[in-house]
């Protein structure tokens, strides 16, 4: 698989859940094409399906680990990869410490991970499956109690958790707060959490977010409505080489996963 073909899928597979992605692009790219900065991808830390798993099918199209991060209070450790093409969207990959989780959390988590065959990411096609196992909404609502994350991951799978614009290649927009003033103005709703825009020129990026579209998830026991993914927005700005910072900032990122909150 090319990586055009795979960012297609992950895009595809997205959009299924994220209605507002189409409008959004429409609004920010008044007719051109955007630019994407990243993908982001989530998992529990378990053999065959942990972050290095994932990361495994970006490796072999040549991406290069190049970032590492650790999210104490959310129990999560994160990993970026970049591709020596810059025109290529980065890859951030999360995994949740399911063994740092109450003993309720992990027998639901465990239920979940015996459903999963034997190399089941072995396959590329994976990386945007959806959910390979089966949940209930009263163990969703268990896990959300404890761990946005873990609920996320249970009620989803596989899947791109947002795509990211890339605001430097945003014609007609300077910063973002002329981009989060557009979105709100057309009614979208933004992630607040660490403030309207995370991160800072100093720090060498600044981050925004909506909040995650809610869509209709079947459980095993019935259907709800559970916020789903959401957009990011980023702005880079020049390292000590002059060139554009490329990584990412812990304190930022911890408020971006807040974007898919339910609580």
């Amino acid at each position: 698989m090319t990586i055009d073909t795979l960012f297609r899928q992950l895009w595809q597979q997205y959009l299924e859940v994220t209605p507002s992605a189409k409008p959004i692009q429409q609004l920010l790219g008044q007719g051109d094409p955007i630019i994407n900065d990243h993908i982001a991808l989530r998992t529990y830390a378990l053999p065959d399906i942990g972050l290095e798993d994932l990361g495994r099918h970006f490796v072999q199209l040549g991406f290069e680990y190049a970032g590492d991060y650790q999210f104490g209070v959310k129990k999560l450790r994160a990993r970026h990869l970049q591709h020596p093409d810059p025109s290529i969207p980065k890859v951030f990959i999360s995994e949740l410490k399911v063994n740092e989780l109450s003993a309720t959390a992990q027998r639901i988590i465990g239920q979940l991970y015996q459903q999963v065959k034997v190399g089941f990411m072995g396959s590329v096609s994976h990386l945007y499956s959806g959910r390979p196992w089966s949940v209930s909404y009263h163990d969703y609502l268990t896990l959300l109690n404890e761990s946005e994350y873990a609920a996320w991951v249970a009620a989803f799978g596989y899947r791109a958790n947002h795509f990211t614009v890339n605001v430097n290649l945003l014609d007609g927009f300077y910063d973002l707060i002329q981009v989060n003033q557009a979105l709100v103005n057309a009614g979208f709703k933004l992630n607040h959490s660490g403030g309207e825009i995370k991160g800072s020129e100093l720090a060498m990026l600044e981050q925004s977010s909506t909040l995650a579209d809610h869509v209709a998830v079947s459980f095993s026991d019935q259907q709800a409505i559970i916020p789903s993914c959401f957009y990011e927005f980023a702005l880079r700005y020049p390292d000590a080489s002059g060139q554009l910072y490329q990584g990412f900032v812990e304190a930022s990122a911890d408020k971006i996963f807040d974007s898919t909150n339910a609580l």
